[in-house]
């Protein structure tokens, strides 16, 4: 089905207005009018974009404000923006290449964070023998927050089974996490224990929740460089300055889409979580309905999700995604529809 226009909480198909429940807009941010007002305004400084190298002698220095913030938000030393998620992932893993000897990926992993030579964490339920008997090497753990098909981020306890000889990198794709989960929005990676063998590296789309075309790596200062020195970063232009410059300037606006948006997500959990066929969490706006045929159901209802097969999965993957915009009439012919399929 093709689109004429960016849907919100509806969207217009040959005429006909559906309930939109699809997408990653989670905090309803794209087409909110007091965010348009900040990116106007941020266009009107900065333009539509800046077609410079970071690295240049002439710099803008709303990228430094923006990636302080970000740094901040993250409780982490440093940030860079660059102009994807998939891109923050790829640099991320060109450095990482230089510092460890072996990569390991937790199950579901997204390919923007993946490489070819990874070996799984687990094999079979259990903890890879190899990673378990691993000492005195550098090792990256790959993980997604909220990994594909999940509603509840990963556990971390396994990290205690890992040799404390090791130095352990954790390569965490914030993506489907930033701006929904963790303190204000700022994601799982915060939360995960710490320790001296450890070093966290975030990275994340900031064009999800939060509804701007761009990407953040977070980390170690030390880490950080190692991005800016890359000549693929020295050769990229940045991400939209207007973009970044309304992000930093809309933390209010956030703020209030988010409440929104956790309580669109209790209500909904609320009155679903008896149904068998949901498999869903009380915190996060995405959930799964297990049988294949409840898209074309809800379409006929005039509802839209996201309904498609995923790689490696046999089944279509029907995914039901609430945003902050959703109005409790439009929940409720959601749950209604839900509860008498």
């Amino acid at each position: 089905m093709q689109l004429q226009k960016a849907p919100n909480t509806t969207a217009i198909i040959n005429n006909r207005e559906y309930l939109f429940f699809s997408g990653t807009s989670y905090l309803g941010i794209p087409l909110l009018p007091s965010f348009q007002e900040l990116v106007s305004q941020s266009v009107s400084k900065w333009g539509t974009s800046y077609g410079s190298s970071r690295s240049a002698n002439l710099k803008l220095d709303i990228y430094q404000k923006g990636e302080h913030y970000l740094s901040s938000f993250l409780n982490t030393e440093d940030a860079v923006t660059v102009s994807s998620g998939t891109l923050a992932g790829q640099f991320a893993l060109r450095a990482l290449r230089k510092k460890v000897n072996a990569f390991y990926y937790m199950p579901k992993t997204h390919p923007a964070i993946l490489v070819d030579e990874a070996q799984p964490v687990f094999v079979n339920t259990e903890l890879n023998v190899a990673l378990k008997k691993a000492k005195n090497t550098s090792i990256c753990i790959i993980v997604d927050a909220i990994a594909s098909l999940e509603t509840t981020p990963f556990s971390f306890e396994f990290l205690n089974s890992i040799s404390e000889t090791n130095t352990l990198y954790i390569l965490i794709d914030e993506s489907h996490s930033l701006g929904v989960l963790g303190i204000n929005g700022n994601g799982i990676s915060s939360q995960i224990p710490k320790a001296k063998n450890r070093e966290f590296i975030v990275v994340s789309s900031l064009g999800k929740a939060f509804g701007i075309n761009g990407g953040v790596i977070a980390g170690s200062t030390n880490f950080i460089n190692l991005i800016k020195t890359d000549s693929l970063f020295i050769g990229c232009a940045g991400m939209s300055p207007s973009f970044l410059e309304a992000f930093v300037n809309g933390q209010g606006i956030y703020q209030q889409q988010l409440k929104k948006l956790q309580e669109n997500s209790s209500y909904v959990y609320h009155k679903l979580k008896h149904l068998t066929a949901v498999r869903m969490s009380e915190n996060y706006p995405v959930f799964f309905f297990e049988k294949e045929e409840i898209a074309d159901y809800l379409f006929k209802n005039q509802i839209l999700i996201t309904s498609f097969y995923y790689p490696a999965t046999t089944k279509k993957i029907n995914r039901v995604v609430l945003n902050a915009n959703h109005t409790k009439k439009q929940l409720d012919s959601l749950i209604d529809c839900l509860i008498q399929f």
